[in-house]
């Protein structure tokens, strides 16, 4: 990006770079504004590759699927790259259009691909499947070498993680639990909920501990100090709970107060 940045006038270069960084800064957690910032560096540089690019998945990823995909067929036009072949994709998918997403996944391109590139395309393929209502198809779609394989890379959680949910779509409950299971063994960064759903499936319930109910007013911890003949020090400190605020002995009271260590 560095290269293409610097064949822009230096302030306008700038410029660029710094609505590109926002971008990457806010597309996981804010994505509309990242999609602004987005618009900018396109006004800016629309000719550079790099700009194209992030727009493209700035658009995505607000769901503007028509714009993503103008710009990823835009950015490989400009570089003639096959990386974007699966994203490319999933826009049809997005835009309602499976059997096209079916159809990208049996172009050369995608022989072009490198390892991650392809499981990104079989997961395509296999919603694309899920989209048409071919659940077994998409089940099929998952299965390779690289599902089974005990190599952990950065597809493994979300390739399992599909093959169980597909698995579970269509009834096979007993392997969708083993499957969801070997997700959470690969999802070191927890990049799905693969751990909620194997919860769900073995029936447990996750309750909010801090969660209180508006009627109930927590206990309050009242100091007491108490003096005692026997302790070299002058007092010692018992903390009781109490439900409202504590009532002052009488003044008068003679009755020495108890410790519950003298009892007995």
């Amino acid at each position: 990006m560095r290269q293409e940045l610097m064949s822009l006038p230096k302030t306008l270069a700038e410029d660029v770079a710094r609505n590109l960084v926002m971008v990457a800064k806010l597309i996981d957690d804010e994505p509309e504004e990242a999609y602004a910032y987005s618009r900018i560096a396109l006004r800016l540089a629309s000719r550079v590759a790099a700009v194209r690019e992030a727009a493209g998945f700035a658009a995505y990823s607000t769901q503007r699927y028509t714009e993503a995909l103008a710009e990823f067929r835009a950015t490989r036009r400009m570089t003639g790259t096959v990386d974007l072949w699966p994203v490319m994709a999933d826009c049809e998918r997005g835009l309602g259009r499976p059997e096209r997403a079916l159809a990208m996944a049996g172009e050369p391109e995608v022989q072009k691909l490198d390892k991650a590139g392809q499981v990104e395309m079989r997961l395509v393929a296999a919603g694309a499947r899920r989209d048409m209502g071919q659940i077994d198809a998409a089940i099929v779609t998952l299965q390779g070498p690289e599902l089974g394989s005990n190599s952990v890379q950065p597809w493994t959680a979300r390739l399992r993680y599909a093959y169980a949910d597909a698995l579970l779509t269509a009834g096979r409950e007993d392997e969708a639990r083993e499957w969801f299971a070997k997700a959470v063994e690969a999802d070191k960064d927890g990049t799905t909920d693969a751990s909620d759903r194997l919860a769900e499936l073995d029936g447990v319930e996750f309750v909010d501990a801090l969660a209180e109910d508006e009627d109930d007013e927590p206990a309050v911890i009242e100091t007491v100090v108490v003096e005692t003949a026997e302790a070299e020090t002058a007092e010692d400190v018992v903390e009781v709970p109490v439900e409202e605020e504590p009532v002052a002995a009488p003044a008068e009271a003679e009755a020495p107060v108890e410790r519950e260590a003298d009892k007995g």
